[in-house]
């Protein structure tokens, strides 16, 4: 009998989990193998290594602990790879060698398979003096196109793209330009970014104060803080970034602001992290503790949550001690505060399983409960395990527990066993988005997220390259339907993101807040077409309710949508109807071939003139325009030069845009994806950008040309092409890096594809 709850947990363990060889000779013959590997892995640094193994893998059995990707990929293979999922990496210093060295840190975690987060406001300013050189700064943001560059080139683990978090004070002097700066779809795209917001800030917002903007203690303007705001506001509204992190309140929580200051996060969201601060993650998969789901009866298996818990804490903090790091400030860092974050996912399939509907009063005391109960019982293996092994080295129990940080306000024989004995791990809870491993554990519900769909369609790719349709159920609906529910009716229960007003995401997130000592990635799915005024209370609501950060996600032009509808094939399953939700699309754009365009006699068109400073000779790109509906596109490109160097690939790349665009449909993703072409030998700057390669440069100047000709318009280009036979005016779907498929949702601020099941943080 197979040990996997569907066919989709299958796939995800063999293409992301499973150890192969370097020729992809399967070395783990089951996921008992994956679990016993891992299991053997962590209990090597124990006094009685077998006892314990045995004990690892009884909670990695059946999917109830489910370490993060980078511990189920790597633990136990010998690989010189990382088992912490992110880091924070340091502060960095205001000097171009400074700058540069970090950037070289950056890159070698990012090689070893680590996501990173940054605060840029340590930067000067774009137009402050350079003592010295008789020169202007440009500015943090021309620094950060230098990361996005180095993380478009470095493969983290050989296989993933890395991610980055980038964040910057409010009250920084270039916070306006950080804020507008992913308007453009092309730049900062390996970046998530968020705004560091303080407590002085919200209660000018509030009052619509003055708001100065300072720099090493210079106040470089005074603006509005309600007009600050409303840029923040609006852009995020417009295509989902930036976040919002109440910093201050971040700091105030924390188990140890007497020693660090935080002011960034790991790429998601959900670690808020000191200078080289590491990310460790796990989750409880909370579905597996339900009894007699869909009953009267329904409950949780608390003692067995409470093995689990326990067992959890003890393979993480293991994890400490046989994991690499990239660097050794960063290992310093880990060793002496050993923090951990353990979280728990399926908690939507969770309720509707107990007959609880997510967003409700009710769902909402349940769910702060068991967050309660599971941080409880992690203190408590936290402190039994610095009894035997001693406390984490940087504990000092009066800072630990003063008043205001998150252990004060624990249970007094609790706060009393810290004081007299320690604890092993500084910080213990942090609620991740997981959305691969809830996949691999059977497509449960991700993190706190509320079930995205019930079912949907996916296409799993055949060994002669075909695609085969493959339905997936959300999980609890699978046992729903497995203990003999009606299959055309859903009980209340079921609901989905798309269906629940904004508030009852926040309801959700603020409940467990309190018991969480890091923070939460949460994404609240809105409706395109909430009016803005609306949308801004959300982030106030959520100020007011006392979460750490919020995120939305609304669909818009420049990200896309989270969901894909094919044109004239929808799936009808009553669970999508039910929950109000566009069904999930089962044919990816370029799956029917659309006539090729005619070529006229004589076509307009325009020729540029291209520079490369790297190259002695011009590049003249001539493209030609049609006409199509009464409107203008780009029809066909030539590129000629007197340097023959490259003769040989401009023929080949003129010729595959040209018939590209004579295919029709929408082909604005053309020059995006040109533009995001990096020469590793370096590219150049151009007009006061950085342009990654010449091949970039190229895919400039075409965006140029469709805005000239009115085909995108300035504030906006297109990322990808709309599914086939669709509205192509409809906001469009992000692809899959992996697959280019369309059928992509977007989850506590990761991607996840449901076709192919990559997944990464946007």
């Amino acid at each position: 009998m197979s040990r996997f709850p569907n066919p989709i947990s299958q796939d995800i363990w063999d293409m992301k989990y499973r150890l192969k060889q370097a020729d992809g000779t399967p070395i783990d013959q089951s996921v008992d193998d994956t679990w016993r590997r891992i299991a053997r892995a962590l209990a090597s640094v124990e006094n009685d290594q077998t006892l314990w193994e045995d004990r690892f893998y009884s909670a990695l059995e059946d999917f109830r602990f489910l370490p993060a990707g980078r511990i189920l990929a790597g633990a136990g293979t010998g690989r010189n790879v990382t088992l912490f999922n992110c880091y924070v990496m340091g502060t960095i210093p205001d000097s171009m060698g400074g700058i540069f060295e970090h950037l070289k840190e950056a890159a070698l975690t990012m090689q070893q398979g680590g996501g990173i987060g940054y605060d840029f406001s340590t930067l000067r300013p774009k137009g402050a003096p350079v003592k010295g050189v008789a020169a202007d700064a440009s500015g943090p943001l021309s620094f950060m196109d230098c990361w996005d560059a180095m993380c478009r080139t470095v493969m983290s683990a050989g296989s993933r793209r890395g991610a980055m978090m980038a964040t910057m004070r409010c009250d920084y002097p270039d916070i306006e330009a950080f804020i507008a700066a992913k308007a453009d779809p092309a730049r900062l795209r390996m970046f998530n970014v968020s705004v560091l917001v303080t407590d002085a800030f919200m209660d000018a917002v509030k009052t619509n104060g003055p708001w100065p903007l300072v720099f090493n203690g210079q106040v470089w303007r005074t603006i509005q803080a309600q007009d600050l705001w409303d840029r923040i506001m609006r852009a995020t509204y417009d295509y989902a970034e930036p976040g919002v992190i109440f910093i201050d309140r971040i700091n105030r929580d924390n188990n140890l602001r007497g020693i660090e200051t935080i002011a960034a996060t790991n790429p998601c969201g959900e670690e808020p992290l000191p200078p080289y601060g590491a990310c460790l993650l796990g989750s409880v998969n909370l579905t597996r503790f339900v009894t007699n789901p869909f009953s009267d009866t329904a409950g949780i298996d608390t003692d067995a949550l409470t093995r689990v818990v326990a067992l959890a804490v003890r393979m993480m903090d293991n994890v400490n001690d046989v994991s690499n790091f990239p660097l050794s400030v960063q290992a310093e860092e880990a060793t002496a505060k050993r923090r951990i974050g353990l979280g728990v996912t399926g908690l939507a399939d969770t309720l509707a399983m107990l007959g609880l509907t997510y967003g409700t009063e009710e769902a909402a005391m349940r769910s702060r409960q068991l967050m309660k109960d599971i941080t409880i019982h992690a203190y408590e293996t936290s402190v039994a395990l610095a009894r035997e092994k001693g406390a984490f080295p940087a504990f000092e129990a009066e800072q630990f527990l003063a008043k205001g940080t998150f252990a004060s306000r624990l249970p007094e024989p609790l706060r009393d066993g810290i004081a007299r004995h320690g604890i092993r791990n500084s910080h213990l809870t942090s609620i991740a988005p997981t959305g691969t491993i809830s996949l691999y554990a059977g497509n449960v519900s991700s993190g706190i997220e509320p079930i995205f769909a019930t079912s949907y369609d996916r296409k799993v790719l055949q060994p002669d390259g075909s695609r085969v349709a493959q339905a997936v159920q959300d999980y609890a609906l699978k046992v729903y339907h497995d203990r003999g529910g009606a299959p055309d009716e859903l009980p209340a229960t079921f609901v989905t993101a798309q269906s629940l007003p904004p508030r009852a995401h926040l309801d959700m997130q603020a409940a467990m807040q309190p018991w969480v000592d890091s923070a939460i990635s949460k994404t609240i799915n809105l409706p395109g077409d909430i009016p803005f005024d609306e949308f801004k209370d959300v982030y106030l609501y959520a100020w007011d309710a006392g979460c750490k950060g919020c995120t939305t996600y609304r669909p818009n032009d420049v990200t896309g949508s989270v969901l894909s509808v094919s044109a004239g094939k929808e799936k009808t399953d009553r669970s999508t109807q039910t929950a109000g939700c566009a069904a999930r699309g089962t044919a990816s754009a370029g799956d029917t071939a659309p006539d090729l365009l005619k070529r006229g006699p004589a076509l307009e068109g325009r020729t540029y003139k291209l520079k490369w400073p790297e190259s002695p000779h011009a590049l003249y790109i001539t493209i030609n325009d049609t006409t199509e509906g009464g409107e203008r596109r780009p029809f066909e490109v030539f590129i000629n030069s007197r340097n023959m160097e490259h003769f040989a690939w401009t023929v080949a790349l003129t010729r595959m845009i040209s018939a590209v665009f004579r295919r029709g449909g929408d082909i604005a993703f053309v020059a995006e994806e040109l533009k995001a072409v990096f020469d590793p030998r370096g590219g150049a700057w151009m007009g006061g950008t950085y342009t990654p390669s010449i091949l970039a440069a190229i895919g400039g100047v075409i965006e140029g040309h469709m805005r000239n000709i009115g085909y995108v318009k300035d504030t906006k280009l297109a990322g990808v092409a709309p599914d086939a036979g669709t509205d192509a005016t409809r906001p469009r779907s992000t692809p899959c890096p992996n697959c280019g498929s369309l059928t992509t949702q977007i989850e506590s601020s990761c991607l996840t594809c449901l076709d192919c099941g990559y997944s990464k943080c946007t």
